[in-house]
């Protein structure tokens, strides 16, 4: 399962003149906490790269105003493309988990910039590509992994993710590597938006962080999971059963 995957992201990924020329496509925009960058089934086509902060990208499933997290995005992340290459409603929903800033680009200018920058282009490709792939996974885990191994795999998965401070050209450090998320670490979200994230209940997930605090692997509050076990979690999302 992965909500933010192993790809760089896509403005990092862009050579700085490319990364100049790209930004002077468009203008920067202030979102507060909570508000929809992007909507499902709306008809806009421009695109946005977050710049900083962090989003959620949802859509809505069979039980009315439940809506599945299929990822998260920090900042150099590019949101929106496939509206723009292809003029069909948004597939998703992109809101806001607190302040954020993102470079706003049309639709139109984007897709001439990419005719003419066939790298560029290709850099675009590779994401849609990689988030189709992590689309598939994300369904088979759904399909045969039990809530509470979910749940583990995701809180394990969020706990090593560096905060997404401001956008800035050039390279950056790479993740984490598995196991290094030190005890005490703090994710941020409330029970409803971890169900959202595993494709479960709020109850189903209120009984798994029961367990997972019942063996003191983690501790919650308001909006809040501390991991006290990492080494733990990590063997619960694997499947090792106690």
């Amino acid at each position: 399962m992965g909500l933010l995957g192993d790809e760089l992201a896509f403005a990092r990924a862009l050579t700085d003149r490319e990364n100049e020329s790209v930004m002077a496509l468009g203008h920067r925009k202030r979102f507060a906490a909570d508000a929809h960058l992007l909507t499902e089934g709306d008809r806009s086509t421009h695109i946005m790269i977050i710049l900083q902060g962090w989003v959620t990208v949802s859509v809505a499933t069979d039980r009315g105003a439940t809506r599945l997290i299929l990822g998260l995005r920090g900042a150099g992340e590019l949101l929106g493309e496939m509206a723009a290459l292809d003029s069909h409603p948004r597939s998703a929903t992109v809101r806001a988990l607190g302040p954020i800033e993102a470079q706003v680009i049309s639709g139109d200018a984007f897709r001439r910039f990419l005719a003419l920058h066939p790298r560029v282009s290709g850099l675009v490709i590779r994401q849609l590509t990689f988030r189709l792939r992590s689309a598939d996974q994300e369904r088979s885990a759904l399909a045969s992994l039990t809530v509470l191994q979910r749940l583990a795999s995701r809180l394990t998965e969020l706990s090593r993710a560096e905060p997404s401070g401001p956008y800035a050209p050039g390279p950056v450090a790479p993740p984490a590597a598995a196991g290094t998320s030190p005890a005490g670490t703090v994710v941020h979200l409330a029970q409803d938006e971890l169900a959202a994230t595993v494709g479960a209940t709020r109850e189903a997930v209120a009984k798994a962080l029961r367990l997972l605090r019942g063996q003191q692997i983690v501790r919650t509050g308001n909006r809040r999971v501390e991991i006290l076990d990492p080494a733990l979690l990590a063997l619960l999302a694997d499947g090792h059963q106690e």
